[in-house]
Protein backbone atom coordinates (compact mmCIF):
# COMPACT_ATOMS: atom_id res chain seq x y z
CA UNK A 1 0.00 0.00 0.00
CA UNK A 2 1.11 3.54 -0.66
CA UNK A 3 2.29 5.15 2.54
CA UNK A 4 2.44 1.89 4.46
CA UNK A 5 4.98 -0.66 5.55
CA UNK A 6 3.23 -3.78 6.80
CA UNK A 7 4.69 -5.84 9.56
CA UNK A 8 3.52 -9.17 9.56
CA UNK A 9 -36.76 3.74 10.43
CA UNK A 10 -36.51 0.45 12.06
CA UNK A 11 -38.70 0.32 15.17
CA UNK A 12 -40.60 -2.81 14.17
CA UNK A 13 -37.50 -4.99 14.37
CA UNK A 14 -37.68 -7.44 17.29
CA UNK A 15 -34.76 -7.26 19.70
CA UNK A 16 -32.58 -10.34 19.61
CA UNK A 17 -30.30 -11.20 22.49
CA UNK A 18 -27.72 -13.99 22.42
CA UNK A 19 -24.61 -14.76 24.41
CA UNK A 20 -22.39 -16.54 21.90
CA UNK A 21 -22.77 -16.77 18.15
CA UNK A 22 -21.58 -20.07 16.75
CA UNK A 23 -20.42 -19.06 13.28
CA UNK A 24 -17.57 -20.85 11.56
CA UNK A 25 -15.32 -17.87 10.99
CA UNK A 26 -13.10 -18.04 7.93
CA UNK A 27 -9.48 -17.26 8.64
CA UNK A 28 -8.94 -15.10 5.54
CA UNK A 29 -11.40 -12.32 6.36
CA UNK A 30 -9.95 -8.96 5.41
CA UNK A 31 -10.89 -5.93 7.49
CA UNK A 32 -10.10 -2.25 6.97
CA UNK A 33 -10.47 0.21 9.84
CA UNK A 34 -10.87 3.90 9.01
CA UNK A 35 -9.36 5.97 11.82
CA UNK A 36 -6.77 5.12 14.47
CA UNK A 37 -8.03 6.93 17.54
CA UNK A 38 -9.14 5.07 20.65
CA UNK A 39 -12.04 3.37 18.85
CA UNK A 40 -10.33 2.53 15.59
CA UNK A 41 -6.97 1.37 16.91
CA UNK A 42 -8.49 -0.76 19.67
CA UNK A 43 -10.82 -2.49 17.18
CA UNK A 44 -7.96 -2.96 14.70
CA UNK A 45 -5.80 -4.49 17.41
CA UNK A 46 -8.60 -6.75 18.63
CA UNK A 47 -9.52 -8.12 15.21
CA UNK A 48 -5.94 -8.50 13.96
CA UNK A 49 -5.37 -11.30 16.47
CA UNK A 50 -7.20 -13.63 14.04
CA UNK A 51 -7.67 -11.74 10.77
CA UNK A 52 -5.87 -9.48 8.33
CA UNK A 53 -6.49 -5.87 9.34
CA UNK A 54 -5.41 -2.67 7.62
CA UNK A 55 -5.73 0.53 9.64
CA UNK A 56 -6.20 3.72 7.61
CA UNK A 57 -5.28 7.20 8.77
CA UNK A 58 -4.41 10.54 7.18
CA UNK A 59 -1.52 11.33 9.55
CA UNK A 60 1.80 9.83 8.34
CA UNK A 61 3.35 9.87 11.81
CA UNK A 62 0.55 7.67 13.23
CA UNK A 63 0.85 5.22 10.34
CA UNK A 64 4.59 4.94 10.85
CA UNK A 65 4.24 4.39 14.59
CA UNK A 66 1.69 1.60 14.15
CA UNK A 67 3.82 -0.14 11.52
CA UNK A 68 6.74 0.04 13.94
CA UNK A 69 4.51 -1.52 16.61
CA UNK A 70 4.23 1.64 18.68
CA UNK A 71 0.92 3.09 19.78
CA UNK A 72 0.18 6.70 18.80
CA UNK A 73 -2.22 6.93 21.76
CA UNK A 74 -1.77 6.18 25.45
CA UNK A 75 -3.46 2.85 26.16
CA UNK A 76 -1.71 0.19 28.25
CA UNK A 77 -3.29 -2.81 26.51
CA UNK A 78 -2.81 -1.48 22.98
CA UNK A 79 0.83 -0.76 23.74
CA UNK A 80 1.28 -4.25 25.20
CA UNK A 81 -0.45 -6.04 22.32
CA UNK A 82 1.47 -4.13 19.64
CA UNK A 83 4.73 -4.98 21.34
CA UNK A 84 4.12 -8.59 22.37
CA UNK A 85 1.41 -10.12 20.17
CA UNK A 86 1.79 -11.56 16.68
CA UNK A 87 -0.84 -9.31 15.09
CA UNK A 88 -1.78 -9.40 11.41
CA UNK A 89 -1.95 -5.62 11.32
CA UNK A 90 -0.54 -2.90 9.13
CA UNK A 91 -1.35 0.78 8.69
CA UNK A 92 -1.60 2.87 5.54
CA UNK A 93 -2.41 6.31 4.20
CA UNK A 94 -4.02 4.77 1.11
CA UNK A 95 -7.66 4.22 2.00
CA UNK A 96 -8.72 3.20 -1.50
CA UNK A 97 -6.32 0.26 -1.59
CA UNK A 98 -7.29 -0.86 1.90
CA UNK A 99 -11.03 -0.68 1.26
CA UNK A 100 -10.79 -2.35 -2.18
CA UNK A 101 -9.70 -5.66 -0.64
CA UNK A 102 -11.85 -5.57 2.50
CA UNK A 103 -14.80 -7.75 3.45
CA UNK A 104 -15.64 -5.40 6.33
CA UNK A 105 -14.81 -1.71 6.57
CA UNK A 106 -15.06 -0.43 10.15
CA UNK A 107 -15.60 3.33 10.19
CA UNK A 108 -14.16 5.00 13.28
CA UNK A 109 -13.77 8.48 11.86
CA UNK A 110 -14.13 11.45 14.25
CA UNK A 111 -17.55 13.10 14.56
CA UNK A 112 -17.04 16.29 16.52
CA UNK A 113 -20.11 18.20 17.67
CA UNK A 114 -20.82 21.36 15.69
CA UNK A 115 -22.34 23.90 18.15
CA UNK A 116 -23.56 26.11 15.30
CA UNK A 117 -25.56 23.36 13.59
CA UNK A 118 -26.41 21.53 16.85
CA UNK A 119 -25.31 18.36 15.10
CA UNK A 120 -22.39 15.97 14.84
CA UNK A 121 -20.03 16.73 11.96
CA UNK A 122 -20.38 13.45 10.07
CA UNK A 123 -18.48 14.58 6.97
CA UNK A 124 -15.52 12.26 7.63
CA UNK A 125 -17.86 9.27 7.93
CA UNK A 126 -19.42 10.04 4.57
CA UNK A 127 -16.02 10.56 2.97
CA UNK A 128 -15.17 6.97 3.89
CA UNK A 129 -18.54 5.66 2.67
CA UNK A 130 -18.16 7.46 -0.65
CA UNK A 131 -14.70 5.98 -1.19
CA UNK A 132 -15.81 2.46 -0.25
CA UNK A 133 -18.76 2.66 -2.65
CA UNK A 134 -16.36 3.77 -5.37
CA UNK A 135 -13.79 1.00 -4.95
CA UNK A 136 -15.67 -1.87 -3.26
CA UNK A 137 -19.47 -1.48 -3.12
CA UNK A 138 -19.91 -5.06 -1.91
CA UNK A 139 -18.00 -4.44 1.34
CA UNK A 140 -20.00 -4.38 4.56
CA UNK A 141 -19.49 -1.04 6.28
CA UNK A 142 -19.81 -0.90 10.06
CA UNK A 143 -20.03 2.58 11.57
CA UNK A 144 -18.38 2.74 15.00
CA UNK A 145 -18.30 6.54 15.15
CA UNK A 146 -20.91 8.14 17.40
CA UNK A 147 -23.69 9.54 15.24
CA UNK A 148 -27.09 11.23 15.64
CA UNK A 149 -30.23 9.17 16.12
CA UNK A 150 -31.68 8.44 12.68
CA UNK A 151 -28.43 9.07 10.81
CA UNK A 152 -28.03 5.63 9.22
CA UNK A 153 -31.59 5.65 7.92
CA UNK A 154 -30.93 9.09 6.43
CA UNK A 155 -27.89 7.65 4.63
CA UNK A 156 -29.98 4.89 3.09
CA UNK A 157 -32.43 7.54 1.88
CA UNK A 158 -29.66 9.81 0.61
CA UNK A 159 -27.84 7.14 -1.37
CA UNK A 160 -31.07 5.60 -2.71
CA UNK A 161 -31.88 9.03 -4.18
CA UNK A 162 -28.54 8.81 -5.99
CA UNK A 163 -29.51 5.43 -7.42
CA UNK A 164 -27.31 3.45 -5.01
CA UNK A 165 -29.35 0.60 -3.63
CA UNK A 166 -26.47 -1.67 -2.64
CA UNK A 167 -25.55 0.12 0.60
CA UNK A 168 -24.33 -2.50 3.05
CA UNK A 169 -24.34 -0.45 6.23
CA UNK A 170 -24.42 -1.52 9.89
CA UNK A 171 -24.04 0.48 13.09
CA UNK A 172 -22.30 -0.93 16.17
CA UNK A 173 -21.88 1.53 19.04
CA UNK A 174 -18.71 1.44 21.11
CA UNK A 175 -18.64 1.60 24.90
CA UNK A 176 -15.00 2.36 25.57
CA UNK A 177 -13.02 4.40 28.05
CA UNK A 178 -10.04 6.55 27.16
CA UNK A 179 -6.76 4.75 27.90
CA UNK A 180 -8.68 1.48 28.44
CA UNK A 181 -10.18 1.08 24.98
CA UNK A 182 -8.64 -2.29 24.11
CA UNK A 183 -9.35 -3.64 27.60
CA UNK A 184 -13.01 -2.73 27.12
CA UNK A 185 -13.01 -4.61 23.81
CA UNK A 186 -11.40 -7.64 25.41
CA UNK A 187 -13.88 -7.60 28.31
CA UNK A 188 -16.95 -5.89 26.82
CA UNK A 189 -20.05 -5.09 28.84
CA UNK A 190 -22.14 -5.94 25.76
CA UNK A 191 -22.05 -6.02 21.99
CA UNK A 192 -24.76 -4.12 20.10
CA UNK A 193 -25.22 -4.30 16.34
CA UNK A 194 -27.90 -2.38 14.47
CA UNK A 195 -28.98 -3.47 11.02
CA UNK A 196 -31.51 -2.76 8.29
CA UNK A 197 -34.14 -5.22 9.32
CA UNK A 198 -35.69 -6.09 5.98
CA UNK A 199 -32.42 -7.33 4.51
CA UNK A 200 -31.55 -10.95 5.28
CA UNK A 201 -28.02 -10.61 3.92
CA UNK A 202 -27.26 -7.67 6.19
CA UNK A 203 -28.75 -9.48 9.17
CA UNK A 204 -26.30 -12.32 8.54
CA UNK A 205 -23.49 -9.77 8.20
CA UNK A 206 -24.47 -8.27 11.56
CA UNK A 207 -24.15 -11.69 13.19
CA UNK A 208 -20.80 -12.25 11.46
CA UNK A 209 -19.43 -8.92 12.70
CA UNK A 210 -20.60 -9.65 16.25
CA UNK A 211 -18.88 -13.01 16.00
CA UNK A 212 -15.63 -11.26 15.00
CA UNK A 213 -15.82 -9.12 18.14
CA UNK A 214 -16.58 -12.15 20.30
CA UNK A 215 -13.74 -14.11 18.72
CA UNK A 216 -11.20 -11.41 19.63
CA UNK A 217 -12.45 -10.91 23.19
CA UNK A 218 -11.05 -12.70 26.21
CA UNK A 219 -14.43 -12.63 27.91
CA UNK A 220 -16.66 -15.12 26.11
CA UNK A 221 -20.05 -14.91 27.82
CA UNK A 222 -20.99 -11.56 26.27
CA UNK A 223 -24.53 -10.21 26.07
CA UNK A 224 -25.02 -9.54 22.36
CA UNK A 225 -27.98 -7.53 21.13
CA UNK A 226 -29.27 -7.18 17.56
CA UNK A 227 -31.70 -4.38 16.84
CA UNK A 228 -32.71 -1.76 14.32
CA UNK A 229 -30.20 0.86 13.19
CA UNK A 230 -32.00 3.75 14.86
CA UNK A 231 -32.44 1.89 18.14
CA UNK A 232 -28.71 1.11 18.20
CA UNK A 233 -27.90 4.79 17.62
CA UNK A 234 -30.19 5.72 20.51
CA UNK A 235 -28.56 3.16 22.83
CA UNK A 236 -25.20 4.94 22.50
CA UNK A 237 -26.47 8.47 23.15
CA UNK A 238 -28.82 7.52 26.00
CA UNK A 239 -26.12 5.42 27.70
CA UNK A 240 -23.60 8.26 27.68
CA UNK A 241 -26.23 10.81 28.72
CA UNK A 242 -27.12 8.63 31.70
CA UNK A 243 -23.45 8.57 32.75
CA UNK A 244 -23.31 12.36 32.36
CA UNK A 245 -26.44 12.62 34.50
CA UNK A 246 -24.80 10.55 37.23
CA UNK A 247 -21.68 12.73 37.17
CA UNK A 248 -23.87 15.83 37.34
CA UNK A 249 -25.90 14.46 40.24
CA UNK A 250 -22.89 13.84 42.46
CA UNK A 251 -21.33 17.14 41.44
CA UNK A 252 -24.49 18.97 42.51
CA UNK A 253 -24.50 16.99 45.75
CA UNK A 254 -20.94 18.19 46.28
CA UNK A 255 -21.88 21.79 45.50
CA UNK A 256 -24.62 21.65 48.12
CA UNK A 257 -22.35 20.09 50.74
CA UNK A 258 -19.49 22.52 50.14
CA UNK A 259 -21.70 25.59 50.47
CA UNK A 260 -23.41 24.19 53.57
CA UNK A 261 -20.16 23.16 55.23
CA UNK A 262 -21.02 19.44 55.13
CA UNK A 263 -18.87 16.40 54.42
CA UNK A 264 -19.51 15.41 50.81
CA UNK A 265 -17.72 12.10 51.30
CA UNK A 266 -19.87 11.06 54.23
CA UNK A 267 -23.04 11.86 52.31
CA UNK A 268 -21.89 10.01 49.19
CA UNK A 269 -20.83 6.98 51.24
CA UNK A 270 -24.24 6.84 52.87
CA UNK A 271 -26.13 7.31 49.61
CA UNK A 272 -24.10 4.83 47.59
CA UNK A 273 -24.35 1.90 50.01
CA UNK A 274 -27.86 1.50 48.63
CA UNK A 275 -27.31 -1.37 46.13
CA UNK A 276 -29.73 0.26 43.72
CA UNK A 277 -27.31 3.20 43.48
CA UNK A 278 -23.87 1.62 43.93
CA UNK A 279 -20.42 3.07 44.58
CA UNK A 280 -19.41 3.86 41.01
CA UNK A 281 -19.32 7.03 38.94
CA UNK A 282 -19.72 8.99 42.14
CA UNK A 283 -16.43 10.87 42.60
CA UNK A 284 -16.98 14.65 42.34
CA UNK A 285 -15.13 16.53 39.63
CA UNK A 286 -15.14 19.87 37.85
CA UNK A 287 -17.78 18.54 35.46
CA UNK A 288 -18.08 15.76 32.93
CA UNK A 289 -15.72 16.15 30.03
CA UNK A 290 -13.59 14.16 27.62
CA UNK A 291 -14.32 13.30 24.03
CA UNK A 292 -17.73 11.63 24.42
CA UNK A 293 -20.01 12.90 27.16
CA UNK A 294 -20.13 16.63 26.30
CA UNK A 295 -20.89 16.11 22.62
CA UNK A 296 -23.19 13.10 23.08
CA UNK A 297 -25.42 14.87 25.60
CA UNK A 298 -25.74 17.91 23.34
CA UNK A 299 -26.48 15.74 20.31
CA UNK A 300 -29.18 13.82 22.16
CA UNK A 301 -30.74 17.08 23.31
CA UNK A 302 -30.69 18.33 19.71
CA UNK A 303 -32.32 15.05 18.60
CA UNK A 304 -35.18 15.70 21.01
CA UNK A 305 -36.19 18.80 19.07
CA UNK A 306 -39.79 19.54 20.03
CA UNK A 307 -40.15 16.37 22.09
CA UNK A 308 -41.00 17.31 25.71
CA UNK A 309 -38.08 16.93 28.12
CA UNK A 310 -36.71 18.45 31.29
CA UNK A 311 -34.01 16.06 32.40
CA UNK A 312 -31.90 15.92 29.21
CA UNK A 313 -31.65 19.70 28.93
CA UNK A 314 -30.92 19.95 32.68
CA UNK A 315 -27.95 17.57 32.32
CA UNK A 316 -26.34 19.82 29.72
CA UNK A 317 -27.04 22.97 31.75
CA UNK A 318 -25.85 21.38 35.00
CA UNK A 319 -22.37 20.91 33.57
CA UNK A 320 -22.10 24.61 32.73
CA UNK A 321 -23.33 25.54 36.20
CA UNK A 322 -20.76 23.29 37.85
CA UNK A 323 -17.87 24.92 35.99
CA UNK A 324 -19.19 28.36 36.91
CA UNK A 325 -19.35 27.32 40.57
CA UNK A 326 -15.84 25.85 40.62
CA UNK A 327 -14.36 28.98 39.01
CA UNK A 328 -16.15 31.22 41.51
CA UNK A 329 -14.87 29.19 44.48
CA UNK A 330 -11.29 29.48 43.27
CA UNK A 331 -11.57 33.21 42.52
CA UNK A 332 -13.01 33.73 46.02
CA UNK A 333 -9.58 32.83 47.40
CA UNK A 334 -8.26 35.97 45.65
CA UNK A 335 -5.18 34.38 44.10
CA UNK A 336 -2.79 36.42 41.98
CA UNK A 337 -1.66 33.33 40.06
CA UNK A 338 -3.67 30.15 39.60
CA UNK A 339 -1.80 27.02 38.58
CA UNK A 340 -3.63 24.40 36.52
CA UNK A 341 -2.27 20.97 37.39
CA UNK A 342 -2.78 18.76 34.32
CA UNK A 343 -5.36 19.28 31.61
CA UNK A 344 -6.20 15.61 31.19
CA UNK A 345 -9.51 14.23 32.44
CA UNK A 346 -8.13 10.91 33.71
CA UNK A 347 -5.04 9.63 35.43
CA UNK A 348 -3.74 7.36 32.68
CA UNK A 349 -4.75 9.46 29.68
CA UNK A 350 -2.78 11.83 27.48
CA UNK A 351 -5.95 13.31 26.01
CA UNK A 352 -7.37 16.61 27.22
CA UNK A 353 -9.98 17.33 24.54
CA UNK A 354 -13.00 18.97 26.17
CA UNK A 355 -11.58 18.39 29.67
CA UNK A 356 -13.67 20.12 32.32
CA UNK A 357 -10.68 21.88 33.84
CA UNK A 358 -10.27 23.81 30.59
CA UNK A 359 -13.76 25.23 31.05
CA UNK A 360 -12.84 26.32 34.56
CA UNK A 361 -9.62 27.85 33.29
CA UNK A 362 -11.44 29.88 30.61
CA UNK A 363 -13.89 31.25 33.17
CA UNK A 364 -11.10 32.40 35.48
CA UNK A 365 -9.13 33.86 32.58
CA UNK A 366 -12.19 35.88 31.56
CA UNK A 367 -12.23 37.39 35.07
CA UNK A 368 -8.64 38.57 34.70
CA UNK A 369 -6.92 35.86 36.76
CA UNK A 370 -3.37 35.01 35.69
CA UNK A 371 -3.15 31.33 34.75
CA UNK A 372 -0.13 29.05 34.48
CA UNK A 373 -0.28 25.40 33.42
CA UNK A 374 1.71 22.31 34.26
CA UNK A 375 1.00 19.67 31.61
CA UNK A 376 3.84 17.37 30.45
CA UNK A 377 1.92 16.52 27.27
CA UNK A 378 2.05 20.12 26.04
CA UNK A 379 4.96 21.01 23.78
CA UNK A 380 4.64 24.78 23.44
CA UNK A 381 5.26 27.63 25.87
CA UNK A 382 1.66 28.87 25.69
CA UNK A 383 -1.77 27.23 25.74
CA UNK A 384 -4.64 29.58 24.85
CA UNK A 385 -2.81 32.62 26.25
CA UNK A 386 -1.77 30.82 29.45
CA UNK A 387 1.91 30.22 30.21
CA UNK A 388 3.04 26.60 30.25
CA UNK A 389 5.52 25.83 33.07
CA UNK A 390 7.71 22.79 32.50
CA UNK A 391 9.61 23.02 35.81
CA UNK A 392 7.28 21.44 38.38
CA UNK A 393 9.01 23.03 41.38
CA UNK A 394 8.70 26.48 39.80
CA UNK A 395 5.04 25.78 39.02
CA UNK A 396 4.30 24.94 42.65
CA UNK A 397 6.24 27.95 43.91
CA UNK A 398 4.60 30.66 41.79
CA UNK A 399 1.03 29.33 42.06
CA UNK A 400 -1.07 30.82 44.86
CA UNK A 401 -3.79 28.21 44.22
CA UNK A 402 -3.20 24.92 42.41
CA UNK A 403 -6.30 23.58 40.69
CA UNK A 404 -6.41 19.80 40.24
CA UNK A 405 -9.39 17.94 38.83
CA UNK A 406 -7.71 14.75 39.99
CA UNK A 407 -5.31 14.79 42.94
CA UNK A 408 -1.79 13.36 42.86
CA UNK A 409 0.94 12.49 45.35
CA UNK A 410 3.09 15.00 43.46
CA UNK A 411 1.12 17.73 45.21
CA UNK A 412 1.39 16.39 48.76
CA UNK A 413 4.02 18.95 49.80
CA UNK A 414 1.78 21.86 48.74
CA UNK A 415 -1.57 20.41 49.78
CA UNK A 416 -2.56 23.69 51.46
CA UNK A 417 -2.50 25.36 48.03
CA UNK A 418 -4.53 22.72 46.23
CA UNK A 419 -8.17 23.15 45.25
CA UNK A 420 -9.78 19.88 44.16
CA UNK A 421 -13.09 18.09 44.54
CA UNK A 422 -11.48 14.65 44.09
CA UNK A 423 -12.55 12.80 47.25
CA UNK A 424 -11.82 9.19 46.38
CA UNK A 425 -8.54 9.43 44.44
CA UNK A 426 -9.92 7.78 41.31
CA UNK A 427 -11.60 8.64 38.04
Amino acid sequence: FKGSLCINQTTSFPLKRVNFININMAQDIKIAVAGTGYVGLSIATLLSQHHQVTAVDVIPEKVELINNRQSPIQDEYIEKFLKEKNLNLCATLDGASAYKEADFVVIAAPTNYDPVKNYFDTSHVEEVIDLVLEVNPNAVMVIKSTIPVGYCQSLYTKYAAKGIKNLNLLFSPEFLRESKALYDNLYPSRIVVGTKTDNEQLTKAAHSFAALLQEGAIKKDIDTLFMGLTEAEAVKLFANTYLAMRVSFFNELDTYAELRGLSTKQIIDGVCLDPRIGSHYNNPSFGYGGYCLPKDTKQLLANYGDIPNNLISAIVESNRTRKDFIAERIIARKPKVVGIYRLTMKYDSDNFRQSSIQGVKKRMKAKGVEIVIFEPNLKGKKFFDAKVITDFDEFKKISDVIVANRISNELSDVSQKVYTRDLFGRD
